[in-house]
């Protein structure tokens, strides 16, 4: 069952048991997508999206606050540096066998690796990851919202109370309203002569 966290979402049940059917249908076809990139349509790109809109219709189903506790950011940002590190690696290993950066000939000739390999490692292990990571982050982060700096003219109206804050303040000082009735009584009280002579 859903979670009402902020009390804006709704709980569908055609919408759940539709996404509960479809979900594993588009990972699947993301997958597929990434996987068969180098020798069908398909690629990296677009099996990273397919993977990541498979989390944003579990989002619009379950809730968007619960599919982010579920997915935290630390598993997102695992997924790009992690993205971003198996590109790396697989380019500097054709650097490190002799020839250029993503040269995928030195994998053949040295290892005996086919290029299939090489261009598979990075569309599904490099940027699959990276776009399906982005995506998500994207999504969470608009869903969020974003909230506008206050100006300078808005945190000192702010710090003086209201925008009448520093009129209002010399109005009580002027007329002894926000002292206290303790001030007030020190003031209405007559002043005494110490000084004089009692009789």
């Amino acid at each position: 069952m859903a979670e009402d966290v902020d009390g804006t979402y709704t709980e569908s049940q055609v919408i759940l048991t539709a996404v509960k059917i479809i979900a594993p249908f588009t990972l699947t076809y993301g997958m597929f997508m990434a996987l068969h990139g180098a020798d069908a349509p398909g690629g990296g790109f677009q099996g990273g999206t397919v993977i990541g809109v498979t989390v944003l219709i579990i989002a619009f189903a379950f809730g968007i606050e619960p599919t982010r506790a579920w997915l935290s950011n630390a598993v997102l940002t695992g997924l790009v540096a992690g993205g971003v590190v198996v590109f790396a690696a697989i380019g500097l290993l054709t650097v490190a066998l002799g020839g250029a950066f993503l040269e995928y000939d030195a994998l053949y000739e040295v290892l005996h690796v086919k290029q299939k390999y090489g261009i598979e490692g990075i569309e599904v292990g490099g940027i699959a990851l990276i776009v399906s990571g982005v995506v998500v982050s994207l999504f969470f982060s608009m869903a969020a919202g974003f909230e506008a700096p206050a100006s300078r003219d808005e945190e000192a109206v702010e710090a003086d109370g209201g925008p009448d804050g520093f009129s209002r303040g010399r109005d009580e000082e002027r007329t002894g309203l926000g002292r206290g009735p303790e001030a007030s009584a020190d003031e209405s009280a007559p002043e005494r002569d110490d000084g004089g002579d009692r009789r």
